[in-house]
């Protein structure tokens, strides 16, 4: 089966990291990496979601937690300067980072926002990420992750 690269695909190729490319079937009603996680057979912790905030002083920035965790918006506002933050609004997505719900890829977005990815990756050989399209995730190393969208770890989970 061909698979068509994404943004975050061929970023990964420029930058030589190695992933693999990991299709699963889509379901529409359940878009959570709850579902993605037990499609691809793999622990939901090493499933990650990607959120997109704004906040009161530094506008917008990327938060990147495992899928069954809640993001804690008083550490993510902390962590990235801010007083406050608030998830954008879904209609607002694809504008700003070029991907559409269920498929918004931490690497490859429309601009480099500050990146913050929860601490627990530290504990995995590899993750999962969005590939920037429904139905296909991208397993790989989270320090190739966090080195190719600079990003700061922290606590960003309740």
């Amino acid at each position: 089966m061909k698979i068509d690269k994404t943004n975050a695909v061929r970023l990964l190729d420029k930058e030589k990291i190695e992933y693999k490319l990991i299709p699963y079937q889509v379901d529409e009603s359940d878009l959570s990496a709850i579902h993605v996680a037990e499609q691809l057979h793999e622990p939901v912790e090493q499933v990650f979601k990607t959120l997109v905030l704004k906040g009161d002083k530094s506008g917008y920035f990327v938060c990147i937690i495992p899928g069954a965790e809640e993001l804690d918006l008083k550490a993510a506002a902390k962590i990235s300067g801010n007083k406050s933050c608030d998830m954008i609004p879904m209609k607002e997505l694809l504008n700003i980072t070029g991907y559409i719900r269920g498929a918004c890829s931490p690497i490859g977005m429309k601009k480099l926002f500050p990146t913050y990815i929860d601490k627990s990756y530290e504990a995995f050989e590899y993750i999962y990420i969005s590939a920037g399209k429904r139905g296909l995730q991208i397993q790989l190393n989270p320090l190739d992750l966090v080195q190719i969208v600079s990003t700061t770890s922290g606590n960003l989970t309740k």
